[in-house]
């Protein structure tokens, strides 16, 4: 299987090698998507500074923070590379806004689900169109639900493999990379925000509270993913 082929071929390499080695198989056929986090930055320098050529690109839902559109711009300044934006389809969005106006996710979690759908799942499916790999920065303590997955896995919905490059790596591990690199990142991450999303939609997190407690805040626990990283079928259900 070229799943388990590939884990061989890349074990015992370091994080920029596996990255390369996999440019270099995949080339033009390997995607990177970044939503400005610590983890997404710490990933962008690891490509942009050592020139691996890997397209990276942001979903651009239209209600992301002033923070997260600071840290695109200086990312942009500092690299001068291209980071691709991908919006959601003009006349989905309408519809929806029209119909239901601007904040309908906050009145039941199927809106909620139309609004991630229209303003990211759909969007990734075009940005992914035609890779083989895509690169995320999921970490394995991140949430419980992904203690149990790999660094390399293949996503059955899109039809392609996912690499998590930083998987084993920790929180500490990714503050103190983007300290020593003098990374720029997103200063919400300093007033008690680890996840940030879409800003009506992500608040900053209690002490002892959840990792993931700051999204959808107004929803059931259970509810706490957007799709980004499940199936198609089963991003129309959570």
């Amino acid at each position: 299987m070229e799943l388990e082929a590939l884990r061989e071929q890349i074990s015992g390499l370091n994080t920029v090698d596996k990255l390369k080695y996999l440019a270099d198989k995949y080339p033009n056929r390997i995607i990177f998507s970044t939503s400005f986090g610590w983890e997404d930055q710490a990933i962008t320098h690891l490509i942009f500074a050592n020139n691996i050529p890997i397209k990276v690109f942001t979903l651009e839902t239209g209600r992301l923070f002033t923070e997260t559109y600071y840290v695109w711009n200086r990312t942009l300044e500092i690299y001068n590379k291209p980071i691709h934006a991908y919006y959601p389809q003009t006349d989905l969005l309408e519809n929806m806004v029209n119909a239901k106006g601007p904040n309908s996710f906050y009145e039941s979690v199927e809106n909620r689900k139309e609004c991630c759908f229209i303003r990211k799942i759909e969007p990734l499916k075009r940005a992914l169109k035609g890779n083989e790999i895509w690169v995320t920065g999921i970490r394995a303590d991140q949430s419980i639900n992904r203690e149990d997955m790999h660094d390399m896995e293949w996503d059955e919905g899109n039809q392609l493999i996912k690499f998590h490059p930083i998987f084993n790596w920790t929180l500490d591990d990714v503050k103190s990379f983007i300290s020593e690199h003098n990374i720029v990142y997103n200063t919400l991450h300093d007033k008690g925000f680890p996840s940030i999303g879409c800003a009506p939609c992500t608040r900053a997190v209690n002490p002892g509270e959840d990792f993931r407690a700051g999204r959808w805040w107004w929803e059931d626990q259970s509810k706490k993913e957007c799709g980004l990283h499940a199936t198609e079928v089963e991003a129309r259900k959570v």
